[in-house]
Order: structure tokens, then sequence, then C-alpha cells
């Protein structure tokens, strides 16, 4: 597999995770206990309101993601995002979570994954040309 196919292969899986999670998650709410973590944090009369637009703005990075417009900014703003929602979610709602606290690991291993595909694959394929 070539370095280029393997990083469009892993923009794509980061778009779908964003996807996923925003479209069938939070939006469709098919996936409750996201919302019943926004209501741990928020209260449960804005809840749905608050998981709507976390949802809409999960798609949107899916979008950003695929447009590949500012790669950089947009892998440090995922690894933001998602570091500071588990560092929460670990401390204050992990009762909610899949796994429970070890959902921390599958967020570290997305983190590795979104850095190395942008600040080590790409820096990579940069330098060949």
């Amino acid at each position: 597999m070539t370095k280029q196919l393997l990083h469009n292969i892993i923009i794509n899986f980061l778009a779908f995770v964003w996807l996923v999670n925003g479209l069938i998650c939070k939006v469709l709410n098919i996936v409750p206990r996201h919302e019943q973590i926004v209501a741990k944090f928020m209260g449960e009369s804005i809840a749905r309101p608050v998981t709507l637009m976390l949802g809409l703005a999960e798609i949107a990075m899916a979008i950003w993601i695929l447009s590949r417009n500012k790669p950089r900014l947009n892998a440090i703003t995922q690894m933001t995002i998602v570091l500071t929602m588990n560092i929460l979610e670990y401390f204050y709602a992990s009762e909610y979570l899949l796994w429970g606290k070890l959902n921390a690991v599958f967020a570290v291993l997305f983190l590795c994954l979104v850095y190395y595909n942008e600040f080590i694959l790409r820096k990579e394929l940069n330098s060949n040309y």
C-alpha cells in the first residue's frame, strides 16, 4: 500500500467517524447516551438542542476533513476537541460511556491516528515532492 493511499484511507475513516457520531448518534439520536452525557453537563432542559448542535458541528468537521482545507488546523482542532471531551467524560460522565473509563484508550488511539496522519504521514508525502 502506498503512503498516499494510506493517507486517503485515514482521511476518509476520520471523516466517517465524525459523520457517524454527529449524524447517527446525535442528530438522529439513535444512541441516546450522547444526550444523557450532555444533560449531565448542561441540564435536561437544553440537552436535546445542545446535542443537536454538537451533532451538526461533528458533521461540519467531517466535511472539513474531506475538504482538506487547512489540514494542520483541522488536525489540531480534532485533537483538542477529542481530548477535552474525553477528559470531561472520563471524570464526570464515565457511567454513560460505551466502555466506561476504557473509552479513554480509544480516544488516545484516535488522537494518535489524527497526529500520525497529519504530522508524520503527510509530512513524508510532502517531502517526496
